[in-house]
């Protein structure tokens, strides 16, 4: 069986890119795929990383993902590098500016990797940052649609 490493980015990695990252894990486990896919998620920044420890999830979005039965528990914001390009088969960002930065980061897309999450649904767009607007429920929202989406394109 062919593993398939998807890594979710977001400008801290404290809202959108955990959330979809444990999302789309526990997609991937109902649909009973879950041994197909090596999944995790990175920021384009270090803001959320101190003194080489990264903060944890944050607290409206742990919030919402324990309404749906997820725990993020454990899970810390960390930098995406240059060999996160090399190891993961796909790069989902949130948004266009993440894929900016991320262009930034590893020098190029030659192997088009990188996309953003919502690219894969019907209606692509970026997932607004719930740091900012403090919707945390349309956030979620966007980040399912794009988790189905994306998880239906390997059925």
């Amino acid at each position: 069986m062919i593993l398939i490493r998807i890594l979710f980015i977001c400008h801290g990695n404290i809202c959108r890119s955990p959330m979809a990252e444990f999302v789309f894990r526990q997609m991937a486990e109902q649909a009973g795929l879950a041994e197909r896919f090596d999944v995790a998620s990175a920021a384009t920044t270090d803001e959320e990383i101190w003194n080489g420890c990264g903060n944890p999830v944050y607290p409206p979005a742990v919030r919402k993902l324990r309404e749906h039965g997820i725990d993020p528990s454990g899970k810390r914001a960390r930098q995406m590098t240059k060999q996160d390009y090399e190891y993961y088969d796909y790069l989902l960002a949130a948004e266009q500016y993440n894929i900016q930065n991320m262009l930034r980061i590893v020098g190029g897309d030659p192997e088009h990797k990188i996309h953003r999450l919502l690219d894969y649904s019907k209606h692509p767009r970026d997932i607004d940052d719930p740091w900012y607007s403090g919707d945390f429920e349309t956030a979620y929202r966007d980040i399912v649609e794009g988790c189905e989406a994306f998880l239906e394109s390997f059925k």
